[in-house]
């Protein structure tokens, strides 16, 4: 399958890496966010990997945080490895075929790069591949809802103008797939999570050139080749602004972060107890009757909850 165009995303990225700093709050802010979740883990990462380093926003945050003692760069934009200091291990690699070995990290981190992937499966059971056991997985990718708003707008805006509608905004996972996909390559302990990061924006084209900065522009292999019209973006800029303002002659934008955190298998890490073998009642830790559901007991129970103030309800 081939959602995205690879080539597109590459350029779009080494366009990005002319000045890194236009409009990097959001990569900031996510990696922001992954470097304070290895703080809350207790175990040391002596050799990780940084998949979609930019120009290595994820390394000044980390500086040793994690236990981390030698930090593995890639990105998919040459542009972008060629900025990153001198004497830093750093290569030129793509989520989809990473020349690593099996078990060669401790930590594999990754900050907005795993949503432009075409094989997202493919890609995590590769990465899975390259973590030692026990080893962590923990990355950040845009989620379904991201630039909703975006999007509404430029298919009412090409309807009116234009007749008919094209991929406007790039496909994203949504995070009911996400934590099914991490168990599917094999994944232990999947946690999958989501925040909103609303921003606020002068109108829809200074958006639209944030987005480019970032090289988050579209790159969906259906997408349109040509320019937009400048009576749709104009249509689409007015739209934008009647329906998603924020109040104050500015316009809300939002993008959702979906973060993961997984765990390569090990025999040290708690395993789930065989069906049957619990030692306490459901009904008792509920305080409540139990009794056979009605026609078919195998169905499960009707848990009658005796606590003041419940309401008594059925649970499967």
């Amino acid at each position: 399958m081939r959602v995205f165009d690879r080539r597109a995303v590459r350029l779009h990225r080494a366009r990005a890496a002319r000045a890194p700093d236009a409009a990097d709050f959001l990569i900031k802010e996510s990696a922001e966010r992954l470097a304070d979740r290895l703080d809350d883990v207790t175990r040391r990462f002596p050799l990780a990997l940084d998949l979609g380093c930019r120009d290595g926003v994820l390394a000044r945050l980390l500086n040793g945080r994690g236990g981390v003692l030698t930090l593995v760069q890639a990105d998919a934009a040459l542009a972008y490895v060629q900025r990153l200091p001198a004497g830093v291990p750093r290569l030129v690699a793509e989520a989809e075929a990473l020349p690593f070995r099996r078990h060669s990290f401790d930590l594999v981190l990754s900050n907005l790069e795993l949503h432009w992937a075409n094989d997202l499966p493919g890609a995590l059971l590769q990465l899975r591949h390259m973590l030692k056991p026990d080893g962590l997985l923990l990355a950040a990718l845009l989620g379904g809802e991201t630039l909703a708003e975006l999007g509404r707008a430029l298919i009412e805006a090409e309807l009116a103008e234009e007749g008919g509608i094209g991929p406007r905004v790039s496909p994203s996972a949504d995070i009911r797939d996400i934590g099914m996909l991490l168990q599917r390559a094999g994944f232990a302990l999947p946690v999958v999570d989501s925040d909103t990061v609303a921003v606020t924006y002068p109108d829809a084209l200074a958006l639209m050139h944030d987005l480019r900065a970032m090289g988050e522009t579209n790159a969906a292999s259906e997408r349109r080749r040509g320019f937009t019209r400048r009576a749709t973006l104009a249509r689409a800029a007015a739209i934008y602004g009647e329906r998603f303002g924020a109040g104050d002659g500015r316009i809300r934008a939002s993008f959702e972060i979906i973060t993961l955190t997984a765990w390569a298998p090990h025999e040290s890490q708690p395993q789930p107890l065989a069906p049957g073998s619990a030692t306490q009642r459901l009904a008792d830790a509920l305080d409540a009757v139990e009794r056979p559901a009605e026609g078919n007991s195998e169905r499960g129970a009707d848990f009658h909850c005796n606590k003041p103030g419940k309401t008594p309800g059925r649970f499967r």
